[in-house]
């Protein structure tokens, strides 16, 4: 394997240089953890005062040893039930921040003539407003149940399909790239777990993000310290 020498804390594999932005036409993100510095399920769970058992599972799977990922959500989400909408605004306001850089790559990306699309395994009370604060052109996540404005602890079934994992981030990637006219190497993914790696697989160019070691050994690009845009430095 070769490794081309870039500076400290970002790692490239099996490029040849130069790389131009504009060569590529959708750039397909993860959320949590990716373009957003917390996990909101484990935050949720945080609220309900069961963050530990959750944010165990939640670890689990996006190291990859949790086979059955939906199963993984619907256990996660039901530990959820009865958690206030109040609480999920509250995380929004108070506790979700961008990563560094995220603003500054999906700006870039855009200027470059690319669209961008969020695939998460998170949920649209969180991805609808990452949406409409960076200017997103497509979105993929889950519904939480609510009722009485309180979380009932399950998923609101879509008519794509029930929970977005990792199977349906690809699919909807690929599903994006036809829409757009784009073949999948056209595409740049950029993710943390193992949920990602479907749709790295196919793209023509992936990107692990201070990612899990299962994440970050099959990638691309590893950005292991810095932000976001710093995937822009292998670009000429």
């Amino acid at each position: 394997m070769q490794v081309k020498p870039y500076p400290p804390g970002l790692v490239v594999r099996h490029i040849q240089p130069p790389l131009r932005l504009a060569a590529f036409g959708l750039i397909a993100f993860d959320m949590d953890s990716t373009l957003i510095d917390i996990e909101c399920v484990d935050e949720i769970a945080a609220a309900a005062g069961r963050k530990q058992e959750v944010a165990a599972i939640t670890e689990a799977a996006m190291r990859g040893e949790i086979a059955d990922y939906k199963e993984s959500l619907r256990q996660r989400v039901a530990l959820l039930e009865g958690v206030s909408v109040a609480s999920l605004e509250e995380i929004y306001t108070q506790r979700l921040q961008l990563n560094p850089g995220a603003q500054e790559l999906v700006a870039a990306c855009k200027a470059a003539g690319m669209k961008v699309l969020l695939v998460s395994g998170g949920f649209t009370f969180f991805t609808d407003r990452i949406r409409d604060r960076l200017q997103i052109d497509f979105t993929r996540s889950n519904v939480l149940g609510i009722r009485d404005g309180k979380l009932t602890g399950r998923l609101v079934d879509q008519p794509w399909g029930d929970i977005c994992d990792g199977e349906e981030k690809k699919k909807m990637l690929l599903a994006t790239c036809g829409q757009l006219g784009l073949r999948p190497r056209q595409a740049i993914t950029v993710g943390d777990g193992a949920n990602d790696l479907p749709m790295m697989y196919v793209s023509g160019l992936s990107v692990a993000y201070h990612a899990k070691p299962k994440v970050r050994e099959q990638a691309t690009v590893a950005i292991d310290s810095g932000g976001l845009d710093r995937l822009l430095e292998i670009f000429s």
